[in-house]
């Protein structure tokens, strides 16, 4: 086997010293890290504790905490994170302390799919979000606009209620297993955006801006991508590699194309 050229290995050489010099000065000879955490795994350079989470984040960390306590701390790639795992840890963050936790950490989806974090969802806590929640919960939640909907939702439901008896009285339809829970997601989309938008936009008509199949496949990865743990979130600079970014700019794309049909209109 050849040897790589002298050159080449010492510039090799330069570049993997670098990086790990660079991790233990960062990991290490940080002013800022003398903090009084609560105690945890001791992190690996980089990765931080990413190597102690599974497929199933949740049972991760449960496990976590049978060795660690109720409180803990973790370390996940840059960041470090908190979990409290208890009533009284949930009571203290959730209650007693909760404006100093009420923000949600800037994850790329909701840099992708709500607008750069400027939806009630994703903003920072502040006076933007106190009026976009006001701006909600009277305009759309308050009692005296849900009962001026009443008959909205009233017609979606017996609009689905109606699919349900022909798709099962039909002769295409008889014996078929039918999935609830896709027909209960359309009643509610089409019933808020009746109530918002004052019509439905995901049909089966030409022209229209999604299909309910397409639109039910866009809230899955919603759902997943929102609660996954991207490895580009964790390690920014890593952040062009993680494949689940590229979804997530993807679906927000097919939002933004939905949304700005109804703008148009």
């Amino acid at each position: 086997m050849e040897l790589l050229p002298p050159v080449v290995s010492f510039i090799a050489v330069v570049l993997a010293t670098a990086l790990f010099l660079t991790t233990i000065l960062l990991g290490r000879w940080n002013p800022k890290r003398k903090l009084n955490l609560p105690p945890g795994p001791r992190p690996w350079p980089v990765i931080g504790n990413l190597n102690l989470i599974g497929a199933l984040p949740h049972r991760s960390v449960h496990e976590l905490s049978k060795r660690y306590g109720p409180l803990m701390s973790l370390r996940f790639g840059s960041f470090p994170v908190v979990v409290g795992s208890s009533v009284d840890a949930a009571r203290s963050i959730l209650k007693t302390h909760d404006l100093a936790f009420i923000d949600r950490p800037r994850m790329a989806s909701g840099r992708y799919t709500g607008y750069n974090y400027s939806d009630v969802l994703w903003a920072p806590y502040g006076a933007y979000w106190r009026q976009a929640r006001r701006l909600w919960k009277t305009e759309i939640f308050s009692a005296r606009r849900l009962r001026s909907q009443e008959h909205v939702r009233d017609e979606e439901l017996q609009a689905m209620l109606h699919d349900l008896y022909v798709h099962g009285t039909s002769a295409a339809g008889a014996g078929r297993v039918v999935v609830l829970l896709d027909h209960l997601l359309m009643v509610n989309l089409n019933a808020i955006s009746r109530m918002v938008l004052g019509k439905k936009y995901v049909v089966n008509e030409t022209g229209s801006a999604t299909t309910p199949e397409e639109f039910k496949r866009m809230v899955d990865e919603f759902f997943f991508l929102s609660g996954a743990l991207n490895i580009g979130d964790m390690i920014p600079w890593l952040s062009w590699l993680d494949p689940q970014i590229r979804r997530i700019k993807r679906l927000g794309k097919m939002f933004n194309r939905l949304l700005e049909h109804v703008v148009d209109e």
